[in-house]
């Protein structure tokens, strides 16, 4: 069987980073782990091609190559996936997809025109797939009852992927989340008990890739790291000594949850074994929000003071927030901007919140008749997917406010600077910290151009620059990596409030011909 795996396109995004990476002359931020594991679960005596839609388009010869073709992806990525499978069809190609979008929303991909629909995860069902394949089937829907041990899981096939398009690799160690957040499908699609590879199988995964010649930052897709803090623990006591006896070939970021404060010894380990960026999501500042959408674990300590505690260990924390949840009160842009200054995270994801399918929040919207059509959400450049509690033109207009100041040039550079003052140095440098190639040296000097000399950021870039010098040397390369996301943002937010403003001016117009009986629900947002 020859097998062609297609990656669709993500339309720009706040991950996109199209500026940063155009500067550091790659395609795209990360490969397509879940494509490259499905390759790695299925029979070994099939041939596998893999394109990345991000980095590249299809061949002619490779549509002719094929005898089935398999596509992944995230809602996101919805528009091109459903296009790449008409045009699988079109070829005459049998079509079997699989990922976070299809397992949600199957009866779309199904309409599109797939054979197979390969739903939850692929340890389970890809096995029943291939059998459905052997008795001559040719359509099916395969799903799974129960959750697979990921500690069976094979080494991805990393060797299928294009090294020198993307700027970091993904790797994973576990799926699931203990916590229930009501918003969140990570505990839909990968349950609220989280499984762990095994340390020896992990390492495995990073033999592989050491051989293959990777040598660039690493992130573990894990939506919560620290999940099961165990596992956790005994797979930083394994990597440290991995890393040290290599030198220090990877770093790594990854997610985890605010309770990462709370536990020393666990940061501890993570900064020894070289993580240098951590995502969390904060949501809000708002305690009444958090629990009102059953974010309890963000309630019980001060957040600012958890985020500060994770800095000072040693790690970059980059945080996501949400505006628009039910009974909030006016100026939540505001205040989110507040907790953003104050505790000086450079690199905040703001979005309005949006409704995913099969979710708590999915369920009790539906039963409260204020879901909107799918189509209006999953972007943060598309207003809301549901009736708020509040006027949607008013978290619109704070969304926008709040979203415009958070990537001003100077507060950014403003923040950038106390964040790094702030951070512990690093305990051990690596490969991904030396800038010592043409692309290297190109980028930071399109960044001391354009920030030093030609933005109003130009005197403060220079005396912040020489601080981070002078007092933090071991933090250089990741400051200056943050100084450059600014370029990817300064062109978003164009993208935001562009987007935004014009569905906005098309509700209030639609708002406005309502007839006295008639409520907001009759408005197609």
């Amino acid at each position: 069987m020859r097998v062609l795996l297609i990656y669709p396109l993500f339309p720009k995004s706040y991950w996109s980073f199209d500026a940063v990476l155009e500067l550091i002359d790659r395609k795209a931020l990360l490969p397509p782990l879940g494509l490259v594991t499905v390759a790695a679960i299925l029979p070994q005596e099939w041939e596998f091609k893999l394109v990345d839609r991000n980095i590249r388009d299809i061949e002619d010869s490779e549509w002719d190559w094929a005898d089935l073709v398999i596509l992944s992806g995230m809602i996101v990525q919805k528009e091109d996936l459903l296009a790449q499978v008409r045009a699988a069809k079109d070829r005459g190609k049998p079509v079997a997809v699989g990922g976070p979008y299809a397992t949600s929303l199957y009866p779309e991909v199904q309409a599109a025109g797939a054979d197979y629909l390969v739903l939850d995860e692929g340890e389970l069902t890809l096995p029943m797939f291939v059998e459905a394949l052997d008795r001559g089937e040719t359509s099916g829907i395969f799903r799974a009852t129960e959750k697979p041990d990921v500690s069976q899981t094979p080494i991805a096939r990393f060797d299928l992927l294009e090294f020198d398009a993307y700027d970091s690799m993904s790797v994973q160690f576990s799926r699931g989340c203990p916590f229930q957040c009501e918003f969140c499908d990570i505990i839909v699609l990968y349950g609220r008990k989280p499984r762990t590879k095994t340390p020896q199988q992990f390492i495995a995964e990073l033999d592989r890739l050491y051989e293959l010649g990777w040598r660039r930052p690493i992130f573990l897709v894990d939506d919560n790291f620290i999940g099961n803090k165990r596992n956790v623990k005994l797979l930083l006591r394994e990597l440290k000594p991995w890393l040290r006896d290599r030198g220090y070939p990877f770093d790594f970021s990854t997610e985890a949850s605010i309770d990462l404060a709370n536990d020393p010894e666990l940061m501890e380990l993570m900064v020894e074994a070289n993580f240098t960026s951590i995502f969390i999501g904060i949501e809000t500042p708002d305690t009444d929000s958090l629990k009102t959408t059953k974010k309890f674990q963000n309630t019980r300590d001060p957040l600012a003071e958890a985020v500060q505690t994770i800095v000072a260990y040693g790690m970059r924390v980059k945080a996501g927030f949400i505006i628009g949840f039910d009974g909030e009160k006016t100026g939540a842009g505001d205040r989110i901007v507040e907790f953003v200054e104050k505790t000086a995270i450079p690199m905040p994801m703001l979005s309005m919140l949006q409704v995913l399918p099969d979710t708590g929040l999915m369920h009790r919207l539906k039963k409260e008749g204020r879901l909107l059509d799918w189509e209006s959400g999953m972007m943060q450049t598309t207003l809301m997917n549901f009736i708020p509690t509040r006027p949607l033109e008013d978290i619109a207009r704070e969304y926008l406010e709040a979203f415009w100041q958070l990537y001003e040039p100077v507060p950014y550079l403003d923040r950038v600077y106390r964040h790094f003052m702030m951070m512990g140095e690093r305990r051990n440098q690596s490969t991904s910290d030396e800038i010592v190639d043409w692309k290297g040296i190109r980028a930071l000097a399109i960044v001391l151009w354009r920030q030093g000399v030609k933005r109003e950021t130009r005197w403060t870039f220079w005396r912040y620059l020489f601080d981070i010098l002078r007092y933090k040397p071991s933090l250089f390369v990741l400051y200056m990596s943050t100084c450059a996301v600014t370029e990817h943002f300064l062109e978003y937010r164009e993208l935001v409030r562009q987007g935004i403003t014009s569905q906005l001016e098309m509700y209030l117009a639609k708002k406005a011909q309502l007839q006295p009986e008639e409520t907001p629900e009759a408005i197609a947002v």
